[in-house]
């Protein structure tokens, strides 16, 4: 599985949906606290770009020594239509800086020191320290999530009940008797989860051989899982 440092790590370089949590602006609108753009750098440092005229710079750039404590906190939802679809939250707290010149005229990059990290997501909740954060990889698959989930739903779905009722046997037959109907959920490098949706609905997960590094080892890994199922 992944680690909580990668999973937190991902979530920040994805497109989830983010919010910077400033003191004394509790009172800001959602839109106005959400970055244009967020990158990690190679040492763990997060970069947000934000309109130079947003609150988030005008409080960084006010700020007294220079350190602005800020948290960034991210929501995660699934790109399907799916029961409870919140699949995980992250928070990265740490202090808040302005790092003029790095971005186009009528934008400021602020940059956010880590100072620690949580994640509460499908595998569990746990707490980040930045130098694991700093170390961790992205999932290679994090890009390209979305539009896989979607396309798994709309032109496989009959193939991903197929691996449902073939893999886990009994447990799925009486779901789908009691109309369940399985989602594809969420895609890592290590698997594919499903979401059995219904009053008694669960969620499955499917680890392929070995974890894949790209779209063409996905396919390959998709296939055998589809192959094993039809056997």
């Amino acid at each position: 599985m992944p680690s909580a440092a990668e999973r937190t790590r991902t979530l920040v370089q994805s497109t989830s949906s983010a919010v910077l949590l400033l003191p004394g602006l509790a009172g800001a609108r959602a839109e106005h606290m959400t970055p244009e753009a967020r990158v990690v750098a190679p040492d763990g440092e997060v970069f947000l770009l934000f309109p130079t005229d947003s609150p988030a710079v005008r409080a960084a750039t006010h700020a007294k020594d220079d350190e602005l404590p800020a948290v960034l906190e991210i929501t995660d939802v699934a790109p399907v239509s799916v029961p409870h679809r919140i699949r995980g939250r992250a928070r990265v707290s740490g202090w808040l800086t302005c790092e003029p010149g790095l971005a186009e005229h009528g934008g400021m990059m602020l940059r956010l020191e880590v100072g620690e990290a949580w994640v509460d997501d499908l595998w569990g909740a746990e707490s980040v320290e930045p130098e694991d954060f700093a170390r961790a990889s992205v999932d290679p698959l994090v890009a390209h999530e979305t539009e896989l989930l979607q396309h798994l739903h709309t032109a496989h779905s009959d193939q991903v009940q197929g691996v449902c009722c073939a893999l886990l046997g009994e447990r799925a037959g009486k779901a789908y008797e009691n109309g369940l109907l399985a989602v594809p959920l969420a895609l890592d490098r290590f698997g594919l989860r499903v979401r059995l949706t219904g009053e008694h609905g669960f969620d499955a997960r499917f680890d392929f051989p070995e974890p894949v590094r790209d779209i063409t080892e996905l396919r390959r890994a998709m296939h055998a899982l589809f192959e094993a199922a039809s056997h």
